[in-house]
């Protein structure tokens, strides 16, 4: 144990935040420990019928302390005095508004409890008409700054966010001063660095979501800003031009913290990134490998070489960044605003009234199960069922948030089975549109890998993706990938690995299944493929 030295790899999920003891010499994973935010979990600050989704920072801070200091207490004391080091990823665009001193509003009693003083969830859709505010500027300005971003900017993403706040909110408005990403906040929090001026932004965030490039000298431009909103242009001016990568130490962990966490002060604490770049690099990424974050939404990422790239800007996709996933190389972005949540959203809608008249409500839990057994079974034809993915929007291929989902084909005769197999279909087929866009624009994919719990934990979801798209798909081992990922970033920040591509082979976990598509099944799909193009833009 002596010359042992020992990372946590902590992951800011939108229900819940993980944390990963790991053993960094082998990757071994020695503990794990999951919080869910209460707040969130009881509905607090959220009116899904206006896609108005807030989080309040006090429950990242209490999950976060529970998670680390739980996961330590399977560990040996041995382990805890050889912690070394500790990164960060979350979801994003998930930016609050905060004061001088770089607090969250919503951390301050007059603001404890108004929705528009806490962190903004990248799947709150409340600021459409800011969003398109900036896209028609952007449009028509002198440099276009959605030239990164796949020509769109989206309201999932903070300009958007930040500036629908500041016109319906006016005494956030008076307080505002800047703002900041969750990651952002929470490793400039452990090493006591939250002022807006200086704490370390991060390179994956600010490049996809914020519009910032070395081309144009970081940020857009403060006339741009000040276009939309005079505040804005204030808060513009509060960034440092400087961005960071995930391979930067930001800092020691304060003596606060480290007595909060169990942990020794200062061990070294990352900068840190969006959940699924961090994912892809604990699934194992390289060049010109896509993989997939699999969860209530998907996120796909790629990373190629400089030299491969060129001066090409992807269209229609989340964003091409240096850096933002594996320092030295360009990472894209793409994903879809709804993946397992159409399942589950399609589970509530069937067990409306096992909640409303059963004696047995917990028989919905089993509706999914059922479902999967049924539809696995079911033939495939040309004929079947043809459904569009976009209940909570589109995010790829072309951003639009207002688009809807449909189920095309539906009869008297149609079964629950029947329409869960096309949903199930439908999410697929919008994941061959992400790929056929990335290889239309030269991008290249030579292996797929996927992540998340749905990678896990449903067969039929997997092998459909393998059939829909025709290319073999590898399930990494480790059910924590995006905290493993942290895990390796946090084992280079503390000077264990020169870089995070010695990290990864070092520490990562391999795979545990392969699906390989059935030529005949991709052949009928390719034709179902053809009807949800038709249907997605013009209607059958």
């Amino acid at each position: 144990m002596e010359n042992k030295k020992f990372v946590i790899g902590i992951d800011f999920g939108s229900d819940s935040v993980r944390a990963l003891v790991v053993d960094a010499a082998t990757g071994e994973e020695l503990a794990t420990s999951v919080s869910f935010y209460r707040r969130w979990k009881q509905g607090d600050y959220c009116v899904p019928k206006e896609n108005q989704y807030r989080q309040h920072p006090q429950d990242y801070i209490d999950s976060l302390t529970f998670v680390v200091t739980d996961a330590l207490s399977r560990c040996s004391e041995e382990v805890r005095q050889n912690v070394v080091g500790l990164s960060f990823d979350t979801t994003a665009s998930t930016p609050a508004i905060v004061d001088t001193t770089g607090t969250p509003l919503a951390l301050l009693p007059e603001f404890a409890e108004d929705p528009d003083a806490m962190f903004v969830l990248w799947k709150d859709h409340t600021s459409i008409a800011e969003a398109d505010e900036i896209n028609a500027l952007a449009h028509s300005w002198e440099v276009d700054y959605t030239k990164y971003s796949g020509g769109t900017y989206s309201c999932e993403w903070a300009w958007s966010k930040v500036l629908h706040i500041l016109r319906r909110n006016e005494a956030i408005r008076q307080k505002a001063y800047s703002w900041v990403e969750h990651c952002d906040w929470i490793s400039g929090l452990l090493v006591g660095n939250i002022r807006p001026e200086t704490i370390a932004r991060s390179r994956c965030v600010a490049g996809h979501k914020v519009m910032w490039n070395e081309e144009w000298g970081g940020l857009p431009s403060r006339a741009f800003a000040e276009k939309l909103d005079t505040k804005l242009a204030d808060m513009r001016d509060t960034f440092s031009a400087e961005t960071y990568t995930a391979d930067h130490c930001v800092g020691g962990l304060t003596a606060e913290w480290a007595e909060i966490l169990g942990l020794n002060e200062g061990v070294a604490v990352g900068v840190g990134a969006i959940d699924c770049h961090i994912g892809a690099v604990g699934a194992g990424i390289s060049n010109n490998v896509q993989v997939k974050v699999m969860g209530t939404s998907t996120c796909d990422i790629i990373i190629s070489d400089y030299e491969s790239v060129g001066a090409k800007a992807v269209r229609g996709i989340c964003g091409q960044v240096d850096g933002s996933v594996v320092p030295g190389k360009i990472g894209f972005e793409a994903g879809q605003s709804a993946f397992g949540d159409i399942y589950a959203w399609y589970k509530r809608l069937l067990g409306w009234s096992l909640r409303t008249l059963s004696d047995t409500p917990e028989a919905e839990d089993k509706i999914l199960a059922a479902l999967t057994a049924e539809a696995e079974n079911l033939p495939l034809t040309e004929n079947d069922l043809v459904a569009i993915d976009w209940h909570n929007g589109r995010r790829t291929p072309d951003a639009d948030p207002l688009q809807k989902g449909s189920i095309y084909g539906l009869t008297l005769a149609t079964t629950a089975p029947e329409i869960f197999k096309a949903l199930v279909e439908a999410t697929a087929f919008g994941s061959r549109a992400i790929n056929e866009r990335m290889l239309e624009e030269g991008v290249k994919i030579e292996g797929i890998l996927a992540v998340g719990g749905i990678s896990k934990k449903s067969r039929f979801v997997m092998q459909t993706m393998a059939d829909v798209i025709g290319v073999p798909i590898k399930v990494v081992r480790s059910e924590q990938a995006c905290a493993l990922g942290a895990a390796m970033y946090a084992a280079v920040i503390a000077g264990i690995y020169p870089n995070i591509e010695a990290a990864q082979q070092a520490m990562s976990s391999g795979f545990d299944a392969e699906y390989t598509p059935n030529a005949e099944r991709h052949a009928i799909y390719n034709t179902l493929y053809a009807k949800y193009k038709k249907l997605g833009t013009n209607g059958l």
